[in-house]
């Protein structure tokens, strides 16, 4: 990227507020803070206050703005995808595809968020969890173990997802219920409440 491409997205651009990354030739804000340890790719962006630790990579065309927190050895943020607001995304983590992680919502251990799936308000994401297609944790939903949630499928509330189960389809789960075990709940079930699958 240009700096007549950053220029395109921030008119207000100087080569006095914006900086390129010198591993890997991405654009940063000065207000932003990204370790010299840290990639950033030559089409990526850091701005805001966001920060970017550790050996972290930002790649693709990927976005991290507000008050993000990327941080860990391995952790990934690569294609589309967007981190921004307080979301903090660490440990292996990797959030690729057109995902967004945003508000206060976490994605760590060695988790994958992908596709065009969305995590954001307070849920995490955790463990070797994958949440991807179209599918949406939000509240203060924890998805977590080796569970999957792809799909159309929502998962809020307080819920949890764990162990090896999966939800797809349009599903929805919220409340306080919770998936765990072997469990597969599919096409357009509701679990919801203080409902235990599992």
């Amino acid at each position: 990227m240009t700096f007549e491409d950053l220029k395109t997205d921030f008119p207000d651009a100087t080569l006095d507020t914006w900086h390129v990354h010198p591993n890997g030739g991405g654009w940063v804000e000065n207000t932003a803070t990204v370790a010299e340890t840290a990639f950033v790719g030559p089409d990526a962006l850091v701005y805001g206050d966001a920060v970017v630790s550790g050996y972290t990579v930002i790649s693709g065309d990927a976005v991290i703005s507000g008050d993000a927190v990327i941080s860990g050895l391995l952790t990934v943020v690569s294609g589309n995808a967007q981190v921004f607001e307080n979301a903090r995304v660490s440990g292996n983590a990797r959030v690729f595809g057109n995902a967004m992680v945003f508000e206060n919502a976490m994605v760590f251990g060695n988790a994958e968020v992908y596709g065009d799936a969305v995590v954001y308000e307070y849920a995490q994401v955790s463990g070797y969890a994958r949440v991807y297609g179209y599918a949406v944790v939000s509240g203060n939903a924890m998805v977590f173990g080796n569970a999957e949630v792809y799909g159309n499928a929502e998962v809020s509330g307080r819920s949890r997802v764990s162990g090896r189960s999966q939800v797809s389809g349009r599903s929805q789960v919220s409340g306080d219920a919770q998936v765990s075990g072997i469990a597969v709940v599919s096409g357009y079930a509701q679990v919801s409440g203080d409902k235990i699958i599992g």
